[in-house]
Parts: C-alpha cells; sequence; structure tokens
C-alpha cells in the first residue's frame, strides 16, 4: 500500500512518535534506577549495603557454617534489583538466584553484571534531577563511579549465580525446592502480602529459613486502582506463623538508608525490623 499524502504520512509517523515517549513513571524508574547503582555498585553505597545487606548475609552463613557444604544450598533472592546481594551471597560459596520482575531493574543488572570488565569505568550523575535539600551545585552535579568491584572478576562455579525475570508469584511454582529465601526492602512491594508469605512458605524446603530485613512502606498502598492489602509488623507476624512458620529472630530495632543522597540537607533513615523464620522440619504441604 501506498500514501501518496505526504502530510498524512507525517502526521501520522508523529502520532506514533508520541505514543512512544517516555511517561512520569518512566523518568522517575530511570532516576531510581540510577540511585540504585550507586546503593549496589559503589563505594558511595557501602554503608547502606553494610545496613542493609550484612545482617542478612552474617544470618545465612550462621545458619550454613560448613562453607563446603554450601554449594548445594539453594538460596533465592527476590526483588533482587540490580543483583548485588545474590552476587555476594553466590561470592560465599551458596548456589543463589535473584529474581526481578522490573524491566528498568533488569536492564540495569545485566549491564554492571555482564558488560563491565573493570572498576570504576562509568561515571554517572543521579542526583542531578534533585533539585531539592542540595547544599549546593557542586554536590547535586556530582559524578558517582561504578561499579566498585567487577564481577566479572570473580570465579564462579557455573550455575552458581543466576538472574531470573519475572514476577516471582508466578516464576515460582515448584515446591520445597529452595533452602532459603532472603529479602531486603522486599515484602511490602506485594499487593497482599500474605501471597508472598504463602509463596515463600511452599517453595521452602521442610526445615528452611526466611531471612527479612526491611520496612513496611506499601508500594500500592495510595495507588488509585490498585489493590493493597496493609498489615502492620505486628499483624505480618501473626499472618506468619498462621501460615506455618516458626519465628526465630527478631530484632526491631535495625535501621537502614535506602538509596539516600549522603550529602543532601534531608535524610530519610528507615526503621528496618530484621527477621528470620524457619519452615518446620515437619512441614509437609
Amino acid at each position: 500500500f501506498h500514501n501518496s499524502n505526504p502530510l498524512d504520512e507525517r502526521s501520522s509517523s508523529q502520532a506514533a512518535l508520541q505514543q512512544q515517549q517516555p511517561t512520569r513513571y518512566d523518568y522517575e524508574k530511570v532516576r531510581t534506577t540510577l540511585r540504585q547503582f550507586v546503593r549496589d555498585w559503589s563505594t558511595e553505597g557501602a554503608e547502606e549495603r553494610a545496613a542493609s545487606y550484612q545482617p542478612i548475609i552474617d544470618e545465612l552463613c550462621a545458619r550454613f557454617p560448613n562453607e563446603q557444604k554450601r554449594a548445594n544450598i539453594r538460596v533465592l533472592v527476590p526483588g533482587a534489583g540490580l543483583g548485588r546481594l545474590a552476587f555476594e551471597i553466590a561470592k560465599l560459596g551458596f548456589e543463589c538466584q535473584g529474581n526481578e520482575w522490573s524491566v528498568f531493574m533488569l536492564f540495569a543488572a545485566n549491564f554492571i553484571l555482564n558488560k563491565a570488565t573493570g572498576t570504576d569505568m562509568f561515571t554517572i550523575y543521579p542526583w542531578v534531577t534533585q533539585s531539592c535539600n542540595q547544599p549546593g551545585i557542586e554536590a547535586m552535579c556530582r559524578g558517582v563511579s561504578i561499579p566498585d568491584i567487577n564481577p566479572r572478576s570473580v570465579e564462579l562455579p557455573e550455575g552458581a549465580f543466576s538472574m531470573v525475570a519475572g514476577d516471582f508469584l508466578e516464576v515460582y511454582t515448584q515446591t520445597e525446592d529452595w533452602d532459603a529465601v532472603t529479602t531486603c526492602f522486599f515484602l511490602d512491594t506485594a499487593h497482599n502480602i500474605l501471597a508472598y508469605l504463602e509463596k515463600m512458605f511452599a517453595i521452602l524446603k521442610p526445615g528452611g529459613f526466611l531471612i527479612n530485613l526491611g520496612p513496611l512502606l506499601y508500594h500500592f498502598s495510595d495507588t488509585p486502582g490498585e489493590f493493597s492489602l496493609d498489615l502492620t509488623y505486628e499483624e505480618v507476624l501473626t499472618a506468619m506463623e498462621d501460615i506455618g512458620f516458626k519465628i526465630l529472630v527478631r530484632d526491631d530495632k535495625k535501621s537502614s538508608p535506602y538509596i539516600t543522597n549522603t550529602q543532601s540537607l534531608l535524610q530519610y533513615i528507615y526503621t528496618t525490623p530484621f527477621l528470620v523464620a524457619q519452615k518446620p522440619v515437619e512441614s509437609r504441604l
């Protein structure tokens, strides 16, 4: 078919281009992803990682102290983001898989994990679009070098580390398949937190552990047209016990920043309860 009217053709092209224009949501996700690079893959993010990831890593190592046997211990990290927590777990000898549904995060994780060939190769400017609470232009426009470690320089056994794209509730259907599920700032991303907890219980092997750290900033709570089950922390713990989990460790006093601009005049610090729960050895679905 041939369009003989160039004005119609131009109008059609402009209409198609307009349909492809990024939305405000897209811009915000890009900004968040750039700041996630800082948290996961920069020297500047080391303090955040120590506050959020290290308690999970320490607990996991305490539950599985025999390093020679860790290659047979399967650990799942839902909401893996750019993959640093899952990567660090795999470095310790575990078979670890990260799961992420965000296309923005997945593109960025693939870039840093598979394309970086050295340290501090790239400079990003994650705070340049943040005009509020900036102490000065230099702070606003400062660059951050990534990555602080070259992921490809770490030799891992084949299959020891992987990333899987998709919705956590839909991807993992095999029951009693994982020795541990580790979650960091993840539970509150659910429409229905009970569905997350029930899925985790189902996919854990009897005797397996759920290790969680994070707040309850329910992501869909104030979103028009979206369902969100907003439970209090005490209600979450009660629900976990009703599902079948046994709470082994509870620390309600931990705190952590999240993708924070360390030079901003405004600093957010979350209270991030930490817990370890176990699926009883005698559990059967």
